[in-house]
């Protein structure tokens, strides 16, 4: 199937392709192909095409799919990753096949919580791949984890090693300026001291070795911006709630302390100014845009992005920075069935006196050869079922008018009458009854009447 960069919505997806052209091909190849031929129609091929939809073997440039919504339109559609790492040559999964397999380990799980969140993340971005701005494999599920479950009543995360922590001193600076002018009577007051304690924080910040976004990440939160317009608001924030789960605990809860800060200094009309020429929310962005997201390259690093990002960032830090329930339900459900399925199997013997043989989780491995008689049984079973389907689709579309209906049912009813005789049974007994002969009514039924007269 050829693939090759589409442009809709003045967006760009690489590999892809419209359905009309996935018709115009897949039908080409059955007409040429033995085992269907010429008589293969468009519409046919187009219902084929539908089932790949539903069973995800396509689904479109959104990551939409499981439902039969396709036309013989320009819409954009794409292999599933699964289907593209296959043909590019990795063992990818195909046919289930139950083979004895051991109880999930952490390191199963850690695999869990990673792809799920990934595969969430790709799906909002609407990107084919992810390999032009992350690398999978170096996502630690570590920090997901920890940073969805480890959090306080407040939903800042919590970290087992208090000497990653802000400073003390830090801390204490930052609560200051976040709840002024209610700050500890103990601390000093004089003319200009919200000015000192602010530039303690941000010269903190700036001695950080990385900016909190990290060097790795920097392409991956860049591209998010691709999706800040007012329209896409919901979208970009999604995304970022997602990559800020890939942060390592300390930086993302470095993170949230410094815009909750930001964001309670911008929207306190008590906190004197900050600097004589700007005004306060504004410094905020200026201020810490740099510590927050910077490129391993500054030539790369566009100052304009960065503030758009921070702002962005300080204005939705409330939900930007929290944990996406529904992703921890999914989550925590899917691993929940992968360890209920796997209850233990009593025809096993468990001959090392170790933990009990389990029933297994659904592996996956390359397609299996099989007979000639086998390919035509599954081949007239997979004949019959599709036959079945389209009986069906005549029987209950409502584009199509009862005459060309009952004119299609009668040209089934000709070309496949075991599977019409499935599916009315009652048409046998119609059949011999029609067999009967049957008393022609007259052509003409000439009732006698009363002679017409003009005097009545």
């Amino acid at each position: 199937m050829p693939l090759r960069k589409h442009r809709q919505n003045f967006r760009h997806y690489s590999s892809c392709f419209t359905a009309s052209a996935a018709v115009d091909w897949l039908h080409q190849l059955l007409c040429s192909n033995s085992n269907f031929g010429p008589d293969v129609t468009r519409q046919q091929t187009v219902q084929l095409l539908k089932k790949f939809l539903k069973n995800h073997v396509i689904e479109d440039v959104k990551g939409r799919w499981g439902t039969e919504d396709l036309e013989d339109s320009n819409t954009l559609y794409r292999w599933t990753v699964c289907r593209n790492s296959l043909f590019n040559g990795e063992k990818q999964p195909l046919e289930e096949q139950e083979t004895q397999r051991r109880e999930l380990t952490v390191d199963d799980e850690q695999d869990i919580w990673r792809d799920i969140t990934l595969t969430h993340l790709q799906r909002i971005l609407g990107v084919a791949s992810f390999y032009e701005v992350l690398d999978p494999r170096c996502v630690n599920p570590q920090n997901i984890i920890h940073n969805m479950t480890k959090v306080n009543k407040h939903g800042v995360v919590t970290l087992d090693d208090k000497n990653n922590d802000l400073p003390h001193w830090v801390l204490s600076a930052m609560k200051s300026l976040a709840n002024w002018p209610k700050y500890d009577s103990a601390q000093p007051s004089y003319p200009g001291f919200e000015r000192d304690v602010f530039k303690t924080v941000s010269d903190y910040f700036y001695s950080l070795p990385q900016p909190l976004l990290t060097y790795e990440l920097y392409e991956l939160f860049i591209n998010v911006l691709g999706v800040l317009q007012p329209q896409c608001e919901r979208v970009a924030i999604e995304a970022l709630q997602l990559c800020t789960l890939l942060l390592p605990p300390a930086l993302r809860r470095k993170l949230q302390l410094l815009m909750r800060m930001m964001s309670r200094i911008s929207q306190n009309v008590d906190m004197p100014r900050l600097h004589p020429a700007i005004g306060t929310r504004t410094l905020m962005v200026h201020t810490f845009s740099g510590c927050v997201l910077g490129s391993a390259e500054e030539c790369d690093l566009d100052e304009l992005l960065a503030t758009r990002l921070v702002s962005f960032l300080m204005d939705h830090q409330q939900n930007i920075l929290s944990v996406p329930e529904y992703l921890l339900s999914a989550i925590s459900d899917h691993i929940q069935y992968l360890r209920t399925v796997q209850i233990p199997i009593d025809s096993v013997s468990n001959t090392d006196g170790g933990d009990p043989v389990c029933a297994p989780v659904p592996i996956y491995a390359f397609c299996h050869q099989i007979s000639s008689a086998e390919f035509e049984e599954q081949k007239l079973a997979s004949s019959q079922k599709a036959m079945e389907e389209l009986l069906e689709i005549l029987l209950t579309d409502q584009n199509i008018s009862e005459k060309d209906r009952r004119k299609k049912l009668k040209q089934f009813q000709k070309q496949y009458p075991d599977i019409y005789r499935c599916r009315f049974p009652s048409s046998d007994k119609e059949t011999k009854t029609d067999d009967k002969p049957k008393i022609k009514p007259p052509l003409l039924n000439i009732k006698k009447t009363k002679a017409f007269s003009i005097r009545t």
